[in-house]
């Protein structure tokens, strides 16, 4: 049995499309030894063309592709497994809009059978408390992170972090949404992109006193390594949101190292430190503006501003 065709199959072969593996057994007809590859689900002979092998499943795809993006779209893989849906992703999901694969209306009787659909998809998903609680706390998660705008860096470790406090039963007694909290305020430490307390406080479904106390029972159970907050980790998003120059960011921060130098920090809110640098780098270099402006975007009292940055003017030489 020959392949007269083969060699112009080579030709059309693309870089995107996998290579012949070579076998390094030698051909039964012709005797070429080390002539013999896989093609297309077969194994033939370069030298004569000869069908050594022949195997009825293609593994290889049944498209072309040309180029890194087109091969990615075409690909039926599906989404990576994540730690912020319960199921881990792994599950089917019903689409919730009631439309037909082009974009069609369905019927009335289609929408109801879609319902029920849903309603029984739910209700396998979540088969005991566990999965049950897991669902609400992630979704808890999920919500605050986007109103907060932390990354999805964040969300990923604040999962595994609820994860592991179920997992060793910690939650009895507790909420979930204070749990949820506390687990996503140290994955904002860890993280580096902290939030106050108080910006968790407008977001969460519970008073600061309760996820304050999770987020600290969660660390000590759990081991979790988290730093104290560095003043500079705050200063970025002050500025931004208060639209500074470069130069005065730089004279902030400047200022928040000479004030860490002489140990101005230890125990003083880092937030109240960061707004303090900014009001004392724009007094530095004419700037105006208020402390009540920087007050309000840190979301603390001009008196912590004012006494904050007599401090770090005193650590720089400044005052």
């Amino acid at each position: 049995m020959s392949r007269p065709n083969l060699q112009t199959r080579d030709r059309q072969r693309t870089e995107t499309e996998p290579a012949e593996r070579t076998d390094r057994r030698s051909c039964p007809d012709c005797g070429a030894e080390g002539s013999v590859v896989e093609d297309g689900g077969e194994t033939v002979c370069r030298n004569c063309d000869a069908v050594v092998e022949e195997d009825v499943v293609d593994r290889g795809p049944e498209w072309r592709s040309f180029s890194h993006d087109e091969k990615r779209q075409k690909s039926r893989v599906g989404a990576p497994t994540t730690d912020m849906l319960h199921d881990r992703g792994l599950s089917s999901v019903i689409d919730w809009r009631d439309q037909d694969a082009g974009g069609r209306s369905l019927s009335t009787r289609k929408r109801q059978q879609m319902q029920r659909l849903r309603t029984w998809d739910e209700r396998f998903r979540s088969q005991d408390a566990q999965d049950r609680n897991l669902k609400q706390a992630l979704g808890e998660i999920d919500r605050m992170a986007s109103a907060l705008g932390l990354p999805e860096t964040v969300r990923e470790t604040a999962s595994v972090i609820y994860r592991r406090a179920l997992e060793a039963e910690l939650l009895p007694g507790r909420s979930i949404e204070g749990m949820a909290t506390g687990a996503l305020y140290a994955a904002a430490r860890q993280a580096g992109v902290p939030r106050t307390l108080d910006e968790f406080e407008t977001v969460s479904r519970v008073e600061q006193k309760e996820f304050a106390r999770a987020y600290r029972y969660v660390a000590r159970e759990l081991g979790l390594a988290v730093e104290p907050a560095d003043p500079l980790e705050y200063l970025p998003r002050l500025a931004s949101q208060l639209g500074l120059e470069e130069a005065v960011r730089q004279r902030a921060a400047e200022l928040l190292a000479d004030g860490k130098a002489a140990g101005v920090h230890s125990g003083k809110s880092p937030v109240g430190l960061a707004a303090a640098s900014i009001y004392a780098a724009s007094v530095l270099d004419g700037r105006k503006i208020t402390q009540g402006e920087i007050a309000a975007v840190a979301d603390v009292s001009e008196v912590t501003i004012r006494n904050r940055y007599r401090e770090l003017l005193k650590a720089a030489g400044e005052w």
